[in-house]
């Protein structure tokens, strides 16, 4: 419109109508009508000036600068120090300086995601999320662009990928792939998970997270906004609850939330590591005589091959909580299985506190376990001869031994960490982690 007011004079009237350019401001670039009174200008002349300097995201910003905005809303109330940690954001030049840099360009929709903010410090608790479990901790930074660009990969496996994370801790990143080599599609976004059993140091297993850069940040945003993910202790932990995961036996309701562990995971051999969140609730409406104790578990757990291994024993995590009306008892535990999915179910033994010798069982609901879509490595070697495979686990099982353990979450201990290292810059090509969860060694 603006190009071709200039062809008559009606045009030229239509072009200089205000609410016209009113509805693409909002649209677009989402102004509000306080902006605007702040500005100081017409909707016409703040529509060409943002567009001159963000026009070539136009399809992107206005998706991007509401996951934001929603995140800031959402985390500004929950967990204020994680929002002093955004940097503000990059200008074009600097986008433009980094593409020279690494020698490859970057996508539009992560370009405009940092012309609105620039990732965050080198802080715990990281934007990206976290994860606790006895002594492995994870909480992943959403990575400045510069702090990206020094750690981009040129080595065989990880050939032409820019890091988006990182966790201080476990020396765990997501990559987003620049070029569609290696067996990786452009721009797919994916955990690394080195073949164990491969000769090659450069047979790297993907563990896929997102297809975009676009849809791999709208889509944890929608999960954190919400509420998809909980908020422990100023932290966003991502651990996945379904909603028709809950059983309730007469006054006690048990829910679960699961979440995989890439970086205890790995695809050869197949050792897929989950973690779960159980949440054990007494309605505050039963009476005081309900008041009961927990004595013992029972685990019925089935993989992908429909094996199944059955778990007894004292207690959870080492605990024989008391729950009483309005109570809520939380604890985290894991397990592993050789199949890239499972199932487990069961029940709580209990003994009432008023009538010692009352027992009874609490059902425990079946969750799911699903491990992520993957690839394997293009580098494999096997008898001297490159395999190039590409596995969703929805066509993949192996089946060997399923491995079950639940370890105690100290939660003052691993959602406290605050120790900022926002001046500390690093290589991000630190060997990967073990694939075992540490008190599995």
């Amino acid at each position: 419109i603006h190009s071709c007011c200039y062809l008559s004079r009606r045009l030229n009237q239509l072009s200089s109508h205000d609410p016209l350019w009113k509805r693409h401001c909002k649209k677009y670039w989402l102004i509000s009508e306080e902006e605007k009174s702040q500005r100081n200008q017409s909707w016409k002349a703040i529509f060409i000036s943002t567009y001159s300097d963000l026009g070539r995201y136009i399809r992107y910003y206005a998706t991007l600068k509401k996951a934001w905005d929603d995140l800031e809303k959402y985390l500004g109330q929950r967990c204020p120090r994680m929002i002093g940690s955004l940097k503000e954001s990059v200008r074009e030049e600097d986008l433009d300086a980094v593409e020279a840099q690494i020698g490859c360009k970057l996508p539009d929709d992560y370009r405009c995601s940092f012309r609105i903010h620039n990732g965050q410090k080198l802080v715990v608790p990281g934007l990206m999320g976290s994860m606790a479990l006895s002594n492995h901790y994870r909480s992943e930074d959403l990575l400045d662009i510069d702090t990206a660009a020094g750690g981009f990969q040129q080595r065989l496996g990880l050939k032409q990928c820019l890091p988006l994370t990182f966790c201080i801790h476990t020396g765990l990143s997501q990559y987003m792939a620049l070029e569609s080599v290696e067996g990786r599609n452009k721009y797919e976004i994916f955990y690394q998970c080195p073949d164990q059993m491969a000769r090659n140091p450069s047979a790297i297993d993907m563990f896929i997270t997102g297809t975009s850069y676009l849809e791999w940040f709208t889509s944890y945003v929608n999960k954190v906004v919400t509420g998809g993910y909980p908020i422990i202790r100023d932290q966003i932990f991502r651990y996945v609850h379904d909603k028709e995961c809950v059983a309730t036996t007469g006054d006690i309701t048990v829910s679960v939330s699961t979440s995989f562990l890439p970086e205890l995971s790995s695809v050869h051999p197949p050792h897929y590591f989950f973690t779960y969140r159980i949440r054990i609730e007494m309605s505050k409406d039963a009476l005081p005589e309900k008041a009961c104790q927990l004595d013992s578990r029972y685990w019925r757990i089935t993989n992908a091959k429909g094996d199944v291994e059955e778990v007894q024993g004292p207690g959870v995590v080492g605990e024989f909580p008391i729950i009483s009306p309005g109570r809520v008892y939380e604890y985290t535990s894991c397990t592993t299985f050789s199949t890239t999915s499972g199932y487990m179910e069961g029940y709580y033994t209990f003994h009432c506190l008023y009538y010692k010798d009352k027992f009874f069982n609490v059902t425990i609901p079946r969750f799911h376990m699903v491990c992520p879509t993957f690839k394997v490595s293009t580098a494999r070697m096997v008898s001297g001869d490159a395999v190039v495979l590409s596995l969703d686990y929805s066509f993949f099982s192996l089946t060997l031994e399923t491995n079950h353990n639940e370890y105690a979450v100290d939660e003052d201990e691993d959602s406290t960490d605050t120790d900022e290292y926002e001046d500390r810059r690093r290589v991000l090509d630190i060997p990967a982690p073990s694939g075992r969860c540490p008190r599995h060694t």
